[in-house]
């Protein structure tokens, strides 16, 4: 029987030989942890993977936004399947508003009268959500009514990312990259809002059949499909679903903080969809329980190491 490999620490050590001890040490999160890295690593030198990532929860106003355009910019990922609140922060943000630390201790009610809104400790505008309600506006009216009457999530933000002129926005970075983003449950957010306001006076028709087909079309012929999944909810389960028609995913790794056993897709383990055919190999597959605001900037560090060794 194989012996636990203890991890050895010192003040020179790069991010990759950390993530390579702990993948050798085999067992708990650490174990998890590094075979997470490597797997990602290998994504990013395969030219030949498609690499799609996932992402719920608040990572874009959370500090992770410039880790998600770099490796968008950086070609390391290839696609972006994502929840309405990171579009909406994201908007925010290449608007000129920023977020703002807070506390999670906060007097709610002194927060809402002082025009600020919470996501746990940080805090944003409403003056900021207003001035996102304008932009969406105007950024619609200069999309050809032809074009609103039937138009995908992905759609939408590409004539998004054309108007975004902020370098560190994602969408803009997607939409220059060649990179889609799909949003299946864009309406869920406040820059789902502005659009069914949007839609009350002017025509603007969204269809999330079109997101679909062009999420299959782009990765049923590859040969190699790679996912990261940061959080869980509708990104997760749509860029897993689309690749049943190619037999699964090849590889994928998870972090995610819900628990698996409520029987929730979100706290699930990768292993579990293999029965479904969204995943093909277990042994390229790891769920690593943590919080992705903290893990996940390591991994990528790790993988990119990687990637140049």
């Amino acid at each position: 029987m194989p012996l636990v490999s203890h991890i050895k620490i010192s003040d020179r050590m790069s991010v990759l030989n950390l993530t390579q001890q702990m993948e050798a040490a085999r067992v708990l999160g650490a174990g998890r942890f590094g075979k997470a890295a490597r797997i990602l690593g290998e994504m990013f030198r395969d030219n030949g993977c498609m690499k799609l990532i996932s992402i719920a929860g608040p990572l874009i106003p959370g500090g992770l936004r410039s880790v998600i355009t770099d490796l968008v910019d950086g070609g390391y990922v290839n696609g972006v399947v994502t929840t309405g609140a990171n579009v909406t922060h994201d908007m925010l943000e290449a608007l000129g508003h920023r977020h703002i630390v807070g506390s999670e201790n906060a007097d709610d009610v002194r927060l809402k009268r002082r025009g600020l809104s919470r996501i746990y400790d940080l805090y944003v505008t409403q003056r900021s959500i207003e001035g996102l309600e304008r932009a969406t506006y105007r950024m619609l009216d200069r999309i050809p009514e032809s074009k609103r009457r039937n138009i995908g999530s992905h759609e939408l933000l590409w004539e998004f990312g054309k108007q975004l002129k902020d370098r560190r926005s994602f969408i803009r970075a997607a939409q220059v990259r060649g990179a889609l983003i799909f949003c299946p449950g864009i309406f869920d957010s406040m820059v789902g809002l502005h659009l069914w306001t949007y839609s009350r006076l002017h025509q603007l028709i969204l269809n999330p059949l079109r997101d679909f087909s062009r999420l299959v079309d782009m990765t049923y012929e590859r040969k190699r499909v790679g996912v990261i999944i940061l959080g869980g909810g509708m990104p997760k389960h749509q860029v897993l679903i689309a690749n049943t028609y190619r037999g699964g995913v090849d590889a994928a790794i998870q972090i995610t903080l819900d628990r698996p056993d409520g029987g929730g897709f979100s706290g699930a383990p990768l292993e579990e969809a293999i029965s479904w055919g969204k995943v093909k190999d277990p042994k390229r597959v790891v769920t690593v329980v943590g919080d992705a605001s903290v893990l996940f900037p390591i991994l990528a560090v790790s993988a990119l190491q990687q990637s140049r060794a």
